[in-house]
């Protein structure tokens, strides 16, 4: 018999005497099993109306929003359960530019909070850095968020399968039509891969998409019929 189901209280109780859950946000104690603050966890922008296919942010849900209805991207279905928004984005930029792997953790476990989708995928799959990123960030921020949900909900994290074959600039002071060209046809789906029916594609922060819908493409033309998108957050409202 494994001994340390019984013992994980006792370990759990003696962690938070020595290293206390405290909140990332404000200093005050942790609550919940999180650094975390109870005041500072309800402001957590949730995304709960949005659109069911590209996740934006709505007054009320709606299974297509208007652009989808204009111009359905190329995955077939969203989740992505907060809005980028003050204080998650703090969080966010603290672990994506900052290494703060504490907030990363916090994130991770806010999320695996959340309901997942009823239809679980066979993968995920990280959107990939370009190694000149990597190298130069040190990990890839997508993967480690991605860990925990993979080893909690069951799909397999694959993070080979799908590589970014040419650096881009930084998307970030982009618009939504030079977003898509900056990424176009940067990435590759390895040939010898055999590709399971359903994956889903993982990513921190959604903007415009214009990133993993040029993934999803890749994807389809590999021979996936259903690709998903998961993300942590949503901006919410698009860069025109």
């Amino acid at each position: 018999m494994d001994a340390l189901p019984l013992w994980r209280p006792l370990l759990q109780s003696l962690q938070r005497f020595v290293l206390p859950y405290r909140c990332l946000l404000c200093g005050a104690a942790g609550d919940d099993g999180l650094d975390l603050c109870r005041p500072c966890a309800a402001e957590l922008p949730r995304n709960q109306a949005c659109c069911a296919r590209c996740a934006l942010p709505l007054p009320q849900a709606a299974a297509l929003c208007g652009q989808c209805q204009r111009h359905p991207p190329p995955w077939d279905a969203a989740w992505v359960p907060f809005r980028y928004a003050w204080p998650l984005d703090r969080l966010e930029s603290r672990f994506k530019f900052g290494a703060d792997l504490a907030a990363g953790r916090v994130l991770s476990s806010l999320w695996l909070r959340e309901s997942p989708p009823a239809a679980l995928p066979e993968w995920l799959l990280p959107v990939p850095l370009h190694v000149g990123r990597l190298r130069e960030r040190g990990y890839n921020q997508a993967i480690e968020l991605a860990r925990p949900l993979a080893s909690r909900l069951g799909p397999l994290l694959q993070i080979e399968a799908l590589t970014r074959s040419r650096a881009t600039p930084a998307q970030t002071e982009l618009g939504a039509l030079a977003r898509r060209r900056n990424v176009r046809g940067a990435f590759t789906a390895q040939p010898s891969t055999s590709w399971p029916a359903h994956v889903a594609l993982f990513d921190d922060v959604m903007t415009t998409g214009a990133t993993l819908g040029e993934c999803a493409r890749v994807l389809k033309r590999a021979g996936v019929q259903q690709v998903d998108v998961w993300a942590l957050a949503r901006a919410p409202a698009a860069k025109h």
